[in-house]
């Protein structure tokens, strides 16, 4: 998948990590003076940007995932990264 807007290969930027919270029992991206909850379909698209998959196959796993057609998916994730590039939390 080329988008312009994204990484080919996403992966947390330098500094932020994804976090299991038990306290809260949720994931959390947490980044200098920020922690952002990801839940549901969030903590699993984040929990796939290791840098080795693109976004093509995160797309493809999650549509196994959640038994949901892959167009639906790939525009969510779509949508997803490219604000979490915005905010500078995802890096190629």
């Amino acid at each position: 998948m080329a988008d312009s807007g994204l990484p080919e290969r996403p992966r947390l930027a330098p500094g932020v990590r994804l976090h299991f919270d038990g306290t809260r029992n949720a994931w959390v991206l947490l980044s200098p003076e920020r922690v952002i909850e990801a839940e549901g379909p969030a903590s699993e698209i984040l929990r796939r940007c290791d840098g080795t998959r693109s976004v093509g196959e995160i797309v493809d796993e999650l549509a196994v995932v959640f038994t949901a057609d892959r167009t639906v998916i790939e525009g969510d994730v779509v949508d997803m990264l490219r604000d979490m590039v915005a905010k500078r939390l995802l890096v190629a």
